[in-house]
């Protein structure tokens, strides 16, 4: 979240924002940019209607982008009525291009594209673009995707800039509230694109920034007390950041009516059970039962090496043993998970094609016998921490990198046995540690090793050797819904490679992973 001060207001009717979905890849991106205005935000598919809208009674809409065009036949569309709903709108790329087209305006084939960093000319005083320091100039610089452009607004609609290829690169109706640009605000290479985008919301849109950290507090702690009532919950700690968060907001909303149980899977990070325990249990105050059950989850994955088959066995199989502690806890009927936007997302929905299933969303059983808390499924990762920090988590808690619920079970390719783990574990452990050492923990976002499912030749004190490939994968992001591969400096990437060849014995060779995300995932499997 934003860290910029903004006025407490009555967090139990935030204003939302919806962004209807088109099919871009910066829809996530544009909900996130909404957050940091301190306006809460959701995403919703295209194919919502007016009725859906007028009873969720959004403040305003953001259409997104998307790769196709008006003019092909089967294009994403919106529902008309939409528009007599006297909401705020603005339309970003193709959602411009389609409040165009709608209302009466023209959306031509040029024949010319633009992509990239493109200068745009200002023609008027405009909402959008009468942002607090930006350039005494009629010339601003933002960033362009798109082969179609809007050459004639519609009726009662002001052009407020252009490019030689863009006619109509902005266009407003302010006593309609509705607004398009061709460009991509919500992203870093537009200059001030986040000052705009706040314009709208702001100026166009009439909303104040009242979405806070502790406005969500406030309102997430209500609703798990209205859900539990005089109910118990179990909260499965996982030894990540969202797991965590997640026990403690809880712990606030109904105290000593939590009880936690940390399920050594043993398929975690080294030495992380001792720190779960530590920090919850001793430091918070939390009652915490932890449950070695590593015998059980390597005897379920024993022979299974599809990768959705695992993630399903280890999230079933841990629900089972919650079951089980939760048998004995009397009362207990509601289960807390750390579910995230993203996980929502990725997983699958009206929005968004099925990624892989999530530990958290797919990785449940079909059905159990507790209800679902999940008080975190409508925020980001970054939103998370700040939460964590808020209710005063641990440091080192609330910064350590993303796990996944599988844990290792899914870093190891192929079997996972208990060989195996030891092996990824150890390494594991040395790239976390020399992450950390090198100051890096906190600017790159995620950091881990991999186990291939596959052997190599080496030479090692004159020996010919046989052992296990381990990649690194490091990469930078500001939610997981995409990322990049991180540069990490030579030297550092020697010294991993050293020390997990010369620490860990049964492995010869070391790779790093420069896929970015898409086309790879973040995980590999």
């Amino acid at each position: 979240m934003n860290p910029r001060p903004v006025p407490e207001q009555n967090p139990a009717q935030p204003d939302v924002v919806l962004v209807v979905d088109f099919g871009a890849q910066y829809a996530q991106l544009i909900a996130r940019r909404v957050r940091e205005a301190h306006i809460y935000s959701e995403i919703v598919p295209h194919s919502v209607t007016a009725k859906e809208l007028a009873k969720r009674k959004p403040a305003a809409l953001i259409f997104s982008g998307g790769p196709k065009s008006v003019h092909i036949e089967g294009s994403p569309r919106i529902d008309p009525e939409i528009y007599k709903l006297n909401i705020p709108i603005l339309g970003i790329c193709y959602g411009a291009q389609l409040i165009a087209h709608n209302l009466g305006g023209e959306v031509s084939h040029t024949g010319i594209g633009e992509y990239g960093r493109t200068p745009i000319t200002l023609h008027t005083s405009s909402t959008l673009f009468s942002v607090p320091d930006a350039p005494n100039s009629a010339q601003r610089q933002v960033w362009m995707s798109h082969f179609d452009s809007i050459t004639n607004p519609p009726k009662g609609f002001v052009v407020t800039a252009s490019t030689p290829q863009a006619p109509v690169a902005a266009f407003e109706n302010t006593q309609n509230q509705i607004f398009g640009v061709q460009f991509h605000p919500e992203v870093a290479h537009t200059p001030q694109g986040q000052q705009m985008l706040e314009q709208f919301l702001y100026k166009g849109a009439g909303l104040t920034p009242s979405w806070t950290t502790k406005s969500f507090i406030a309102t997430a702690t209500q609703q798990i007390r209205n859900q539990i009532g005089q109910g118990r919950a179990v909260c499965g700690l996982s030894g990540g950041v969202d797991s965590a968060v997640a026990a403690a907001l809880v712990h606030k909303a109904v105290g000593s009516q939590l009880t936690c149980v940390f399920v050594d899977t043993g398929l975690m990070r080294l030495g992380e059970g001792e720190q779960v325990v530590e920090a919850f249990r001793r430091s918070q105050g939390i009652d915490l039962i932890a449950l070695d059950a590593a015998e059980r989850f390597f005897e379920a994955l024993r022979g299974i090496t599809e990768p959705e088959t695992k993630r399903k066995i280890i999230g079933e199989l841990f629900v089972r043993v919650f079951e089980e502690a939760a048998s004995k806890i009397s009362g207990a009927d509601f289960l807390v998970q750390g579910t995230l936007y993203p996980d929502v997302i990725e997983s699958g929905s009206k929005s968004a094609a099925k990624i892989k299933s999530h530990h958290n969303v797919g990785g449940i059983p079909d059905e159990m016998s507790l209800s679902l808390v999940e008080p975190l499924r409508d925020l980001f990762k970054d939103e998370v921490r700040a939460v964590g920090t808020e209710l005063g988590l641990p440091e080192e808690i609330v910064w350590r990198h993303p796990f996944p619920g599988p844990g290792l079970g899914v870093r190891i390719i192929g079997e996972v046995t208990p060989e195996k783990t030891k092996l990824l574990a150890k390494a594991d452990a040395i790239v976390t540690a020399e992450i950390k050492a090198a100051g890096l923990e906190r600017k790159v976002w995620q950091t881990f090793a991999v186990l291939p499912d596959i052997r190599t030749v080496g030479v090692m004190g004159d020996e010919r050797t046989y052992g296990h490939l381990v990649v690194i994968r490091a990469v930078t992001s500001e939610d997981a819904m995409t990322a990049d591969w991180a540069r990490l400096p030579h030297e550092l990437l020697e010294k991993m490679s050293s020390r997990i060849i010369g620490e860990i014995e049964g492995i010869n060779r070391v790779a790093y992973d420069i896929t970015s995300k898409p086309p790879g995932t973040i995980e590999w499997e």
